[in-house]
């Protein structure tokens, strides 16, 4: 009998990174595919927006932008979110990286990187920095309630060094 990957399994360092459709606005979509060859992309997966944690951590992606765009690295922020409500929230925060909407099929894309909570319907906050080949090469998955401080990985470095 052939082991399944469990959907409660995050995607690991070395894991070859799901391929992902995600809509950005009702008419605009983001795929990894996008990105192959080209640049980098650290997804990082979090419950809900206009959320106080949530917020803080898409302040600090946006405080650290710089840091990824030196290293080729595009950032998608993702949630089950509406798009119209993602899009709200941006330009709320004043970011100016993607906010990309898992929404229908819901949960799909978190599924597929292991970090969906069927209790909450809501992704986990689960970051995963994919190389420009579709590999990914740095990972983090916290539970729901836990801020995550280091979203500039050591891996960064590397990246920047090729870039």
């Amino acid at each position: 009998m052939r082991k399944e990957r469990s959907a409660r399994m995050a995607v690991t360092t070395g894991d070859r990174a799901p391929e992902f459709d995600l809509a950005v606005t009702q008419l605009e979509r983001v795929r990894l595919s996008d990105f192959r060859g080209r640049s980098n992309v650290l997804l990082v997966f979090h419950p809900f927006a206009f959320t106080a944690v949530c917020e803080d951590e898409a302040r600090d992606l946006q405080e650290n932008l710089q840091s990824f765009r030196d290293a080729n690295t595009e950032i998608l922020f993702v949630s089950c979110d509406a798009p119209a409500a993602r899009q709200a929230w941006k330009k709320e925060l004043g970011a100016e990286y993607t906010f990309a909407s898992d929404f229908w099929p819901h949960g799909a894309v978190s599924r597929a990187y292991g970090v969906f909570n069927e209790q909450t319907g809501a992704p986990h906050r689960g970051t995963f920095l994919i190389d420009d080949g579709g590999t990914v090469i740095w990972s983090l998955v916290s539970a729901r309630d836990e801020r995550r401080t280091d979203m500039v990985p050591e891996s960064l470095d590397t990246l920047r060094a090729t870039a």
